[in-house]
């Protein structure tokens, strides 16, 4: 399908076809009117994977998805006909494309993703590691060093942690991991997943 198919695809659907393209809170946190006469398809991107099998040097560079590389999705159909999810999922591999896997998951289950594990979670520690990194060069480690030796442990560290490659930490870096853990992390850190915590950070940040 390709976008000049989409509108009359929709035209053709029966019933108003709305799709909810931005931030995947707004759902879940009740943004979109009642409408019975209006069909609700959620879908968000999961961006290209750090880890993938591109091999094209303008893929490998499209980070953010959407022109070269390919990337997954997550789609729920918050409101309307189970049919209706077939077209959803096709104007969303549309404006995603190139599209790998799609992932059917509820409303609730989006709001776990996003805000939760990716931006609350993810893009939170992401942004403590790059203060790490800057406090390092702070004291003396070059600019360039310290990304590099930074950037090339989250290669290997990933690969390993999220089981794209066999392998285990040496016994110092675990230790290390158990030390640096409570230093760093709040012992009920894991309630940012709680629906009212969810419900929460979607208010503050929209």
């Amino acid at each position: 399908m390709g976008r000049k198919d989409l509108a009359p695809a929709l035209a053709n659907d029966g019933k108003r076809y709305h799709g909810y393209y931005a931030g995947c809170g707004g759902p879940f946190a009740g943004h979109l009117p009642e409408r019975d006469d209006l069909i609700y398809f959620v879908t968000h991107p999961c961006h290209p994977p750090i880890f993938n099998d591109e091999t094209d040097l303008e893929a490998k560079k499209d980070y953010f998805g959407g022109l070269k590389a390919t990337q997954h999705i997550v789609s729920a159909l918050m409101q309307g006909p189970e049919e209706s999810f077939e077209l959803g999922e096709r104007i969303a591999r549309t404006i995603y494309a190139p599209v790998g896997r799609s992932h059917r998951v509820s409303v609730d289950e989006m709001a776990l993703l996003e805000p939760g594990l990716s931006e609350t979670v993810c893009a939170t520690l992401l942004a403590v590691m790059r203060e790490a990194m800057d406090e390092v060069v702070a004291r003396g480690v070059s600019q360039q060093c310290a990304r590099d030796f930074l950037l090339g442990h989250m290669n290997i560290l990933s690969a390993v942690i999220f089981d794209e490659q066999p392998g285990a930490f040496s016994d110092a870096c675990n230790k290390a991991i158990e030390n640096g853990k409570p230093m760093l992390m709040r012992d009920d850190w894991k309630k940012v997943f709680e629906p009212e915590e969810i419900a929460e950070s979607i208010r503050r940040i929209t």
